[in-house]
């Protein structure tokens, strides 16, 4: 099992959902998260990271809203929204960095 710094600086990309379960709008994501994992496949991996059980990660990342999503590879940020992503912009911003 890889550890979060593990994942993010592998060389497949991951998005990371940074969400809490308080917030409306990050229930939104979860639907958007499996269609984009259905089409996505294993050529990516999608995490989700609870700001209130993740304060250091929160901090560090400099999360001051959710859902806040990050897409990472080898260690670099390739895109971050805030807020509510749809599928077809999760899955553009994928398709750059795929192997």
């Amino acid at each position: 099992m890889h550890s979060f710094e593990g994942h993010i600086k592998g060389d497949k990309p991951v998005v990371i959902d940074f969400y809490a379960d308080w917030c409306q709008p990050c229930k939104m994501m979860e639907p958007i998260l499996r269609e984009v994992k259905k089409n996505i496949g294993d050529r990516a991996t999608i995490l989700k990271l609870n700001i209130d059980n993740s304060p250091f990660y929160s901090q560090f990342y400099n999360i001051l809203s959710v859902p806040t999503l990050i897409i990472f590879k080898e260690g670099n940020v390739l895109w971050r929204k805030n807020g509510v992503a749809s599928a077809e912009e999760i899955l553009h911003h994928l398709n750059f960095h795929i192997s």
